[in-house]
């Protein structure tokens, strides 16, 4: 008998098959037998008549309590009242395992504390198997679009003997004798690779220590950064806005059953379009003051002042030219105003935030070896990195997107932690 999956059980109609899974939930109407089984790839309607399988098994069956292995074999048919459109005639049932006790997260509501305590549990959810095929769907998206355009793929280590971005904000680990830390960005290591190929990309975990509690923070997250040799600021923001627009056209596209799932308006993402607004931070802090944030020029933008900000645009806008004193070390300065540096920030609508940051690097020897010590950063960590300046300097940039961010955005979550199968926060190491 044919294995097949709930996904693919369309093309199947008419025919016999098996299918193995979990019992979601389960109900009876005397002669009948309702049983929903999950697989992972959906949840379909098992009808199970008690002249259709032998009396021992219809017995059983209405015993079964939820999560209960199953292997159920029946004939597929066509039923549009059914939320895929089929359901299975079940001909014979056979049991893998059953659950020693009762599954913990049952229909009633459960707190946030709660659920993330059993976080391996509720990742069976139907809410929570939408979410994670968008992500997937988000990460697929990344790769091809990236792929599509001439970028190489591009691993960059993850433990590294110095800070990318701030030295408070690094996880040690002790390495044979010596301290590493856990990578903050694969963006250096991405501009040898930008210098060595051109065009590349680095696709990972990254790891903050800020001790930050808010919705959009995690201390683990997966960061996409594609990198360019022979790119200014402008081409930078030019890829940025055609990447994002592709990533959520394939979302809309493909996982239109999911969003409507988590209940998401759409229309908010059918409007991610190309142009997007473009301003300088100068105009985005007079926009914030007339508001009545009082934000002046070299305060770092917050999220209440994201969210003020993107409201008023009806797609992603990109804030450009940050301060030069508020940015990595590796930042290069606006040759016509050196007070701010050649950088964007992509900052989602609907009160999202930032999802990308990005900019042009610093090509100069001589500047970058300054930056360097006026940061206090040891010179040795780095010389590598300065070698980049030696040998066929170019003007290169590239950025960063969360995908943790991206995901919150287009399934309309309130935090984060929904968007990862295991957060990583300020107080959650487990499970």
């Amino acid at each position: 008998m044919a294995v097949v999956t709930v996904e693919g059980i369309g093309a199947h109609a008419g025919e016999t098959v098996t299918l193995q899974g979990w019992l979601a939930a389960r109900r009876s109407s005397g002669k009948l037998h309702f049983l929903q089984l999950r697989d992972g790839t959906g949840t379909i309607q098992c009808v199970m008549g008690k002249n259709d399988v032998p009396p021992d098994v219809f017995a059983r069956a209405d015993h079964l309590p939820q999560e209960s292995a199953l292997v159920v074999t029946g004939t597929v048919r066509a039923d549009p009242r059914a939320p895929i459109g089929f359901e299975l005639g079940v001909t014979d049932l056979g049991v893998v395992s059953v659950p020693s006790g009762e599954f913990p997260i049952s229909p009633k509501e459960h707190g946030v504390a709660f659920l993330m305590e059993h976080r391996h549990l509720w990742l069976r959810s139907s809410r929570q198997h939408a979410i994670m095929r968008v992500r997937a769907e988000v990460i697929r998206a990344c790769r091809e679009y990236l792929d599509g355009h001439g970028f190489l793929g591009f691993d960059t280590p993850i433990l590294t003997p110095a800070a990318c971005e701030g030295t408070t904000t690094l996880f040690p680990v002790e390495y044979f004798g010596e301290t590493a830390y856990l990578t903050q960005s694969g963006q250096l290591y991405g501009e040898a690779g930008a210098l060595a190929f051109g065009k590349i990309y680095c696709f990972g975990p990254t790891f903050r220590a800020e001790k930050s509690k808010t919705r959009r923070h995690l201390t683990e997250f997966w960061m996409v950064e594609p990198e360019m040799a022979f790119a200014g600021l402008d081409e930078d923001m030019d890829l940025a806005e055609d990447f994002l627009v592709h990533v959520t056209g394939r979302v809309l596209e493909r996982r239109a059953t999911e969003l409507k799932v988590l209940e998401r308006d759409t229309a908010p993402l059918a409007r991610v379009q190309k142009p997007f607004p473009r301003i300088p931070y100068r105009e985005a802090i007079e926009r914030l003051a007339a508001k009545g944030f009082p934000v002046q020029f070299g305060d770092d933008l917050g999220g209440d002042e994201e969210t003020a900000l993107s409201q008023e645009f009806d797609r992603p806008v990109m804030v450009h030219r940050y301060p030069l004193a508020s940015k990595a070390f590796y930042m290069k300065a606006d040759p016509t105003d050196p007070t701010v540096a050649l950088c964007v920030d992509v900052l989602a609508p609907e009160g999202y935030g930032e999802i990308i940051g990005g900019g042009q690097r610093e090509d100069d020897l001589a500047v970058l070896e300054a930056k360097i010590r006026a940061h206090d950063l040891p010179p040795e960590a780095f010389a590598w990195y300065l070698d980049l300046r030696r040998y066929g300097s170019v003007p290169h940039a590239g950025f960063g997107m969360g995908v943790e961010r991206c995901v919150a955005w287009l399934c309309g979550l309130h935090h984060v932690r929904e968007t990862i199968p295991f957060p990583r926060m300020l107080e959650r190491l487990r499970p």
